[in-house]
């Protein structure tokens, strides 16, 4: 199951699905959609009648966060018995046909991150400020949390849904983008095996990023947060296995 956030991605959505479900071996695919005032809904509910038990979508009643998208996404998926997970941006800064590589890697690993930040990453379209905010965040969260992944903030992952449940996706702190941090956090504490394959992310060519002040700052609480309490992952007997 590939999870899909979206707001306002009309002019992204339908080709991102046509293109994740195009890949070999298959895929489905969950549109979770924040209420977009630009119809993004709608037409995932529209591609979803084409691409009958293959696309999915999940309404929720207002723009409430990335982290906790995916949590909603996560919590669908192990519902309906997913197995493998899969998470990505909606407006084409993550390359679909890399999950099939990351599935693969999936095989031997618990986590699999596309990753800007290791031999072969790279970023297209990017403002130095961009590059040196991004840099700075992923130094200070392996000094900070202790994480070691080159690529702690990316969204594009792949995890096994039986180690989501050591998580406690309930228990996350943050609403949007550091989520992905926690989770980090947990998954590596709990003794994961990371692995991190090579992509280019490409800045959006269409539509308007949804990074603010506000995730910024949660960011850095998140950060401080961790740094101080090092809080302990939950029993795992799967993980690494």
């Amino acid at each position: 199951m590939v999870i899909i956030p979206t707001y306002n991605e009309a002019e992204n959505i339908e080709p991102l699905v046509e293109r994740v479900l195009s890949l070999v071996p298959a895929v489905d695919a969950l549109v979770v959609d924040d209420n977009s005032p630009d119809g993004t809904g709608e037409l995932a509910d529209r591609l979803s009648q084409k691409y009958q038990q293959r696309l999915f979508v999940l309404h929720r009643p207002e723009k409430l966060g990335l982290g906790t998208a995916h949590q909603a996404g996560f919590s669908w998926a192990l519902e309906h018995g997913y197995g493998q997970l899969v998470t990505m941006d909606a407006d084409f800064s993550h390359p679909p046909e890399v999950i099939p590589v990351m599935l693969n890697k999936l095989q031997e690993a618990n986590l699999v991150i596309g990753s800007r930040y290791v031999r072969g990453g790279q970023s297209e379209g990017w403002t130095l400020v961009r590059k040196m905010n991004s840099w700075a965040a992923n130094f200070l969260a392996r000094r900070l949390m202790g994480l070691k992944a080159r690529d702690c903030t990316g969204a594009f992952r792949a995890y096994r849904t039986e180690d989501l449940k050591i998580v406690l996706l309930g228990k996350l702190r943050a609403r949007g983008y550091s989520a992905h941090l926690e989770v980090l956090y947990y998954l590596e504490r709990a003794g994961a095996r990371v692995v991190e394959v090579p992509i280019t992310f490409v800045n959006r060519q269409k539509g308007q990023s949804k990074i603010s002040g506000g995730e910024v700052r949660e960011t850095l609480k998140i950060l401080i947060y961790y740094f101080l309490f090092r809080p302990k992952a939950p029993a795992a007997r799967n993980v690494a296995g």
